[in-house]
């Protein structure tokens, strides 16, 4: 996992999907960013895709493309509810190698916490209320099956497990004790509004936003609470077609289920309990992926992705 050399730029981290840069001021470039925006970082999406704790091999064409102009869209509708860390996506601050699929973003101090909101049962949420009829410590009513409408939306954070690299479901209260109560609600709040807006816009264009994960940070200078990282893309969201939602059963998706799907059926070979390294995956795994994040973004702005 070799990230790209970019001019004015120091890579310095690299996840599962994103390469993160800071600006090199010994460089023309660098220096400019770094005079007009201050302390910042590029984020570049990649064509990545991991399942499983793994990365696969090949990537998804376009699938940085569709995480960063999707998360520039949907944080254009939310700007009214909460501030955002994008500064820019455009040349000439983003090098022409990586535009069209990274942000120029203010760099946040991040709370913590995933802030996730549940308005349908599925996922982690599924296998807790069938342990116990509760996601996080909230009750929800009995007979409720996969992909279930809840009542009305949840808040379910997540923290980083003290042991492992999986996320932790937590309550409320969790948070509250790591950052202060007032933060707490104030997470539980934001994430909700962000959440019910989210909702409607795709509900409108004939999309269930089932749930959804969000990341926080404060702004070192003013203290605000800012949205970071991204946000409502298939990556960090379940998008089922509306058209097709059954409750009772698993749902279509617009995000990399395809790849799931085969990792864990018999034509791949692979055994997800043993420690090897998935296989390749097949063509027609990776070009039917790539139909559904276009078509995510398609369906959820109205309009085909430029490429």
């Amino acid at each position: 996992m070799t990230a790209l050399a970019l001019p004015g730029w120091t890579h310095t981290h690299s996840g599962k999907v994103r390469d993160l840069y800071v600006p090199d001021t010994t460089q023309e470039e660098g220096a400019a960013v770094a005079e007009k925006h201050g302390d910042v970082v590029l984020v570049v999406a990649s064509d990545r895709v991991s399942a499983y704790d793994h990365v696969l091999s090949p990537g998804i064409p376009d699938k940085g493309v569709v995480l960063t102009r999707l998360s520039l869209w949907w944080f254009e509708q939310l700007e009214d509810l909460v501030p955002n860390h994008v500064l820019s996506a455009d040349a000439p601050e983003v090098p022409e190698a990586v535009l069209g699929r990274a942000m120029v973003c203010r760099r946040l101090d991040m709370l913590p916490v995933e802030c996730v909101a549940r308005g349908y049962l599925t996922g982690s949420g599924l296998a807790e209320y069938r342990a116990g009829g509760a996601v996080t410590g909230i009750p929800l009513p009995d007979g409720l099956v996969d992909g279930s409408r809840l009542p009305e939306p949840i808040f379910t954070p997540a923290t980083k497990a003290e042991l492992g690299e999986h996320d932790e479901n937590v309550s409320i209260d969790v948070v509250a004790e790591r950052l202060g109560r007032e933060r707490a609600e104030e997470l539980r709040d934001l994430t909700l509004a962000v959440y019910a807006r989210a909702e409607a816009v795709a509900r409108d264009r004939g999309v269930i936003l089932a749930d959804t994960k969000l990341e926080f940070g404060l702004d070192p200078t003013t203290g605000a609470l800012t949205l970071g990282d991204e946000v409502l893309t298939p990556d960090s969201s379940r998008f089922w077609p509306a058209d097709d939602w059954q409750p009772g059963r698993a749902q279509a998706s617009f995000d990399k289920q395809f790849v799931r799907d085969w990792l864990t059926s018999p034509e791949s070979g692979w055994d997800r309990a043993a420690d090897t390294e998935p296989p390749l995956l097949p063509a027609d795994v990776v070009a039917r992926t790539r139909t559904r994040y276009l078509e995510a973004y398609e369906r959820l702005t109205g309009a085909p992705l430029a490429l």
